[in-house]
């Protein structure tokens, strides 16, 4: 039996975009892509705007906690995706690297409502998570 694809979402605090991502493809690809999230300075929790927003629809991420990101992780990832952070990741031969431009809302004053939009903006970014297939 072949491996599944791994996924690695890349944020500079690992709390809110990635974090969303990370959420969005674990439950749309129902176990068929190991997907992970990391940050190069991860903060102390997940943005709590963040989590009421993804509850919104359905997804918990009241257990997620923000992690450093590795070599180890990029390693083992096909994919990895920043999320328009400036962050930059260690490059390895043969992975596939791709940057998704979505605006950070902390900057917006409506946090909670700023988050809301992420859902569809992923989605987008991930033409319906197609760039998963590794086919």
């Amino acid at each position: 039996m072949p491996d599944k694809p791994a996924v690695l979402f890349v944020c500079v605090h690992n709390a809110g975009r990635s974090q969303m991502a990370a959420a969005f493809l674990d439950q749309l690809s129902q176990g068929a892509v190991e997907v992970r999230s990391a940050g190069s300075e991860p903060a102390e929790q997940v943005n709590p705007a963040a989590v009421a927003a993804m509850a919104e629809v359905g997804i918990d991420l009241t257990t997620a906690k923000p992690k450093i990101l590795t070599t180890n992780a990029v390693k083992a990832s096909d994919v990895v995706i920043t999320m328009g952070c400036g962050d930059t990741c260690p490059f390895y031969p043969g992975k596939r690297y791709e940057d998704w431009e979505l605006e950070d809302p902390n900057s917006r004053t409506r946090p909670a409502r700023a988050w809301r939009p992420y859902g569809p903006s992923v989605t987008r970014s991930g033409g319906g998570w197609r760039p998963f297939s590794m086919n």
